[in-house]
């Protein structure tokens, strides 16, 4: 006959009363600490679990028996002593199972958790299986326990953070989600949606299960801003599992490196899961994008995020450097990303010690027309007043004439003074290389200050306009009376 367990509301049957007593004639000696308790060992000796585990039954009763109890046969006499210590406190795990309140509420008995179906008494005594408990709590998919809702996990189980004594193995040994297994998981819209959870929790239990929030901080650059992950408990003593961040397909475009601003500009809030302002600034080494502005620093509490590496764009191919002049005249901006000034100023300030400088060879030649046109900007390498006067009047390209008569350096255009007004307003920069104010007001001053009363103004000038900007400006040429005073 099969023997089974009493049913849990039953009378604790104590161990004295169930053990069989044999008498020996020597003391037997003491044995080691065995690695577990051996039911078979044991199944003639009782006839219910609860002989042993009073507390499955009793309120506030031991869960397993003392060493006391166990010494009534193991005295030594009859058997071999054994060093058994009762384990203390509460069940070390994620489970939330109650033994107790399950005897109250089912009519299982032991054996239906505890033993493979059709065993004999005592014969192969386990823990539960997953499958036993979905059977119970909803029946027909015991054999699905991963693909279950987010909101199943609760019963069974306690958040990650309140577990006791778990081990990065032992959560390492968790099972999978199916829905994990896709490569594209931890990118996918699936995995943000997970989070959220169900019946107005602010987290879903299934997160919780087997995160906490150090796992999403792995990542997560945004996590104290984030409500889901907040959520989530502390590791205490067990550390977090870790993940490495996976580049988003979004990235691997080929033209991702010229189009990632505009959409970073668009929507900063897609960024700031793996970018902290310091990742932005490996590649924008002088003035931040105000999208990179709008992310979190890095700091206690973040995760580190993406720490990209700054390399040449794929415009830079090998003969870059002779053609990189047509796109930073076009968009000087997008130079500004990586380069400072003075990266420009290695290269961009002529050494007269090195052949073959900025400019190529015979340019002092036909500078003069270039300069005019404004096809270059000189003042970005070149200080007007003082590099090209100091270099023109050692030519003996100097001031030292009247406008009228032969002799000077506008002898190319016979008289020049008569139309020099547009050549200043086109180039003023190629005037002063030469020419100081107290030149120009000889003629462009009223005579109360000692000047021929010539304009300067050229067409559609606005004196009303230009006097309320800069007032001090008109008392160049006018001293006190200027003739708009308001």
């Amino acid at each position: 006959m099969r023997l089974r367990s009493a049913p849990l509301a039953g009378v604790i049957t104590t161990l004295l009363a169930a053990v069989l007593v044999v008498t020996g004639p020597e003391p037997l000696p003491q044995a080691a600490a065995a690695d577990g308790f051996d039911h078979r060992e044991h199944r003639e000796l009782f006839v219910s679990c609860a002989t042993c585990h009073a507390g499955i039954e009793a309120e506030g009763a031991a869960i397993f028996p003392t060493a006391a109890q166990c010494a009534t046969c193991h005295d030594g006499i009859e058997e071999q002593r054994t060093d058994w210590t009762p384990r203390r406190g509460p069940r070390q795990g994620n489970l939330a199972f109650d033994h107790l309140e399950h005897a109250t509420d089912t009519a299982a008995t032991c054996a239906d958790c505890h033993a493979e179906a059709g065993s004999r008494w005592m014969q192969e005594i386990r823990g539960p299986q997953a499958a036993q408990c979905i059977d119970c709590h909803d029946p027909g998919r015991g054999a699905d326990h991963v693909n279950l809702a987010d909101s199943s996990c609760a019963t069974c189980h306690v958040p990650l953070s309140e577990a006791r004594g778990m081990t990065v193995e032992g959560v390492s040994g968790f099972e999978v989600p199916r829905s994990h297994d896709d490569a594209n998981y931890q990118q996918a819209t699936a995995h943000g949606e997970a989070s959220h959870g169900v019946n107005d929790q602010t987290v879903a239990a299934s997160c919780a299960t087997c995160h906490v929030q150090q796992t999403c901080l792995s990542c997560h650059v945004d996590g104290p801003e984030t409500a889901e992950i907040q959520a989530l408990g502390t590791s205490g003593p067990v550390m977090p599992l870790t993940r490495t961040l996976q580049e988003p397909a979004t990235h691997e475009a080929g033209d991702f490196e010229f189009a990632h601003g505009a959409a970073a500009t668009r929507n900063p809030a897609s960024c700031q899961t793996c970018h902290t302002q310091e990742s932005c600034a490996a590649c924008h080494a002088e003035v931040l994008p105000r999208a990179a502005r709008q992310l979190y620093p890095a700091g206690p509490g973040r995760a580190a995020g993406a720490e990209p590496e700054a390399t040449l764009p794929s415009s830079h191919v090998a003969d870059w450097n002779d053609d990189h002049g047509v796109m930073a005249s076009a968009n000087m901006q997008s130079c500004t990303s990586c380069h400072v000034r003075q990266t420009c100023l290695t290269c961009h300030v002529p050494d007269p010690a090195k052949a073959g400088s900025y400019h190529p060879a015979s340019y002092q030649v036909r500078h003069p027309a270039e300069a005019y046109s404004r096809s270059s900007t000189c003042a970005d390498c070149h200080n007007p007043g003082q590099f090209c006067q100091s270099c023109h009047e050692s030519a003996g390209l100097v001031a030292t004439r009247t406008l009228i008569g032969e002799g000077g350096y506008h002898d190319g255009k016979q008289q020049f003074f008569v139309g020099h007004g547009q050549a200043a307003r086109q180039s003023l920069e190629s005037c002063v290389s030469c020419h100081v104010e107290s030149d120009c007001l000889t003629c462009h001053s009223t005579a109360a200050v000692g000047g021929r009363g010539f304009s300067p103004h050229g067409p559609g000038f606005d004196a009303e306009l230009m006097y309320r900007k800069n007032p001090t400006m008109c008392s160049a040429c006018h001293g006190m009376s200027v003739p708009i005073q308001r």
